[in-house]
C-alpha cells in the first residue's frame, strides 16, 4: 500500500466526505496511530485494576466468592 504522502498514491481511489475529508486517509492514519482510548483503559484495567473497571475484568466473580468462602471455613 502506498502512503497518503507518497506521490504514487492515487487520490481518485479514496472516499471523501461531503465536508471534503479524505476518509481513506484518516483510516490509514488511524491504523498507524497506536492504541485507542478504550484499548488503553482496558489494558490498564486488566494489568493494574482500578475503580470502575469491572467491565474490563476477566475475573470469575463467582469462583472468587466460592474460594473465599472455602478459605474462611477452613
Amino acid at each position: 500500500m502506498t502512503k497518503y504522502n507518497d506521490p504514487r498514491h492515487k487520490l481518485e481511489n479514496d472516499t471523501f466526505a461531503a465536508s471534503g475529508t479524505n476518509i481513506d486517509a484518516v483510516k490509514r492514519q488511524n491504523e498507524r496511530s497506536g492504541m485507542s482510548y478504550n484499548e488503553v483503559k482496558e489494558l490498564l484495567a486488566k494489568t493494574t485494576g482500578g475503580h470502575g473497571t469491572s467491565i474490563y475484568s476477566d475475573t470469575n466473580v463467582e469462583k472468587v466468592r466460592k474460594d473465599n468462602q472455602r478459605s474462611e471455613s477452613e
